[in-house]
């Protein structure tokens, strides 16, 4: 019995390695190659490593317990991460198709107004997160775009702003209004990084000049709700600082 339990382990770990090379190799997003690397180690771990030949009772059992403590979003992930798994690694077609169907929502996510905007830059007391937060709303930005950008990124002549690695691993271009241009001069003043746009504030102005990474996403997360609630705002869309109204030029 030790044995087997010993040849499933080996095998898992054989499979799972090459799970991350196979992750590593379709370029997908390191946020993306994480989730679908835990789908894997949280599986194997239900099963005792013996994940080569689940049938469709096997995955539902499993399916069925994690529902029950799991945020639908952690399924969902789990569900591509192990049909990545199945068609990459054992060169199986998925036997579950249809599975899990989390439930739909149509939910309209909360639009912030120029006044509101206001409020909240105002009510941040920190430069280099009020920056941020206006960079974001006023260019119309995910938080993560927000802290990928770099001095490269903007296009001051043409008016417009380069952004990376947006959604669905895309590139695209908005445009660069007046106000936020001038922010972003000034703003570059204090810290010089020549590549960040948003340097980490760790190691305070004097470090930020030659910081490496950008604000911490943490950190920036903190401070936005502790804002929302001291200006009494009652949004709680995770775009409260990045809605789609985008402020004149």
């Amino acid at each position: 019995m030790e044995t087997k339990s010993a040849d499933a382990g080996a095998a898992f770990d054989r499979n799972y390695q090459l799970h991350l090379k196979h992750l590593k190799l379709k370029g997908l997003q390191p946020k993306t190659v994480e989730a679908y690397a835990r789908a894997v180690r949280r599986i194997g771990e239900y099963f005792d490593g013996r994940i080569d030949a689940l049938t469709e009772a096997q995955l539902t059992e499993y399916f069925t317990d994690l529902i029950e403590s799991h945020s639908w979003s952690t399924v969902k992930l789990d569900l591509y991460g192990l049909k990545f798994f199945h068609e990459h690694v054992l060169k199986m077609p998925w036997v579950a198709p249809g599975l899990v169907k989390p439930p739909r929502s149509q939910r309209l996510p909360d639009i912030v107004t120029v006044a509101e905007a206001d409020r909240l830059f105002l009510a941040t007391r920190v430069l280099s997160y009020r920056v941020f937060f206006f960079t974001l709303y006023s260019l119309g930005l995910r938080l993560g775009e927000g802290l990928r950008l770099q001095v490269g990124d903007i296009d001051a002549a043409r008016r417009r702003v380069h952004i990376r690695d947006a959604k669905g691993n895309k590139d695209r271009l908005v445009p660069l209004p007046t106000a936020t241009h001038r922010m972003l001069q000034a703003f570059w003043q204090c810290h010089r990084n020549p590549v960040l746009l948003f340097p980490n504030r760790a190691g305070g102005r004097a470090g930020a000049g030659s910081a490496t990474t950008p604000l911490d996403r943490g950190g920036v997360q903190t401070t936005l709700r502790k804002v929302v609630e001291s200006c009494g705002l009652k949004k709680t869309s995770r775009r409260t600082a990045c809605g789609t109204v985008t402020r004149p030029a």
